[in-house]
């Protein structure tokens, strides 16, 4: 049954809702794991998607993703503000707010937020601002205005998450490697994984994280990089085994600078939508022993996200 878009909105045309009613995962998660990855959608009623959004999704809420999180076997998330909301980040607050601390945040601002604002942010549990380059989802901002932002919020600090495509790493490469704070990519910068894990594009990418150690990673969104699957559907259990390559490359060599998410619930995707109990067996086959896995889920998102509590 199709979901939901409520406030005054209408859902984009074709738009692939989250999967109900998730399989339990195979893969027992290491205690306290952190789905480091994931988003809320509104609801729009609530919360209304941004007048400058790109798409507009159905519904997610905190109440159901907290739900996800507990059946997958999480205990915690990094919930990462949505571009269909724009600089506004009160949904994604309000979920952090809401989970009695389990639940850090990374916004979007712009700079004309005043430190007041960016204090009460983190109060909240924001810990990272994030920079979207991929075009065909948000609009240009000015890098002089990014690299402004980036200097207020080393002084938090927080870090900074981009999001960008590998063939354009390239012309990004001096204004990511000047950022003065943690830098986390998203989804190991999105390589074409049809090129192969041994493609001058992957291998500018590990040469990045080889010489910057601010430089980590997520390993996370396979369901966006296959090409040839299988997909994380009908109890498959070696879902996306084209992408496990580069994934695993990327955790064996860097250990200490990955993280992982569900992503959850998976915007813009045009193929098909993932069962996230699935997505969670992909883990074992990217980190395969307990200490890699204990890493990428465990030690690394709690350093970066709850020093506080981090051993």
């Amino acid at each position: 049954m199709s979901k939901t878009t409520s406030g005054d909105f209408t859902k984009t045309t074709g738009w692939l809702d989250w999967y109900t009613g998730p399989a339990k995962p195979q893969f027992q998660l290491p205690a306290g794991a952190v789905d480091a990855h994931c988003h809320v959608f509104g609801p729009g009623a609530e919360f209304p998607y941004a007048p400058e959004r790109k798409y507009t999704p159905c519904d997610a809420s905190k109440a159901q993703l907290f739900a996800l999180r507990d059946h997958l076997g999480f205990a915690r998330n990094v919930v990462v503000q949505a571009t269909c909301h724009g600089a506004d980040n009160r949904a994604m607050v309000d979920a952090c707010l809401a989970s009695g601390g389990k639940a850090r945040g990374v916004a979007t601002v712009r700079r004309t937020i005043t430190d007041q604002e960016l204090q009460q942010l983190h109060a909240a549990g924001v810990r990272g601002v994030r920079f979207n380059f991929v075009k065909r989802l948000v609009d240009f901002t000015p890098k002089d205005e990014l690299m402004e932002i980036a200097g207020r919020i080393a002084k938090l600090g927080w870090h900074v998450v981009i999001y960008f495509e590998a063939v354009d790493l390239p012309q990004l490469w001096d204004f990511f490697t000047s950022l003065p704070t943690t830098v986390v990519v998203d989804h190991m910068g999105r390589p074409d994984v049809t090129k192969g894990v041994d493609s001058e594009e992957f291998a500018l990418f590990l040469k990045f994280m080889r010489e910057h150690p601010n430089v980590w990673s997520k390993v996370s969104c396979p369901e966006r990089l296959s090409a040839t699957g299988p997909q994380a559907l009908d109890g498959e259990q070696a879902a996306y085994r084209d992408v496990v390559p580069f994934a695993r490359r990327v955790v064996e060599e860097f250990p200490d600078r990955v993280l992982w998410g569900t992503d959850w619930p998976h915007p813009n995707l045009k193929d098909h939508m993932p069962d996230d109990g699935l997505l969670v067996d992909f883990i074992p086959h990217i980190a395969p022993t307990p200490e890699l896995q204990r890493k990428l889920l465990v030690d690394n998102p709690m350093r970066l996200y709850w020093p506080e509590e981090a051993s």
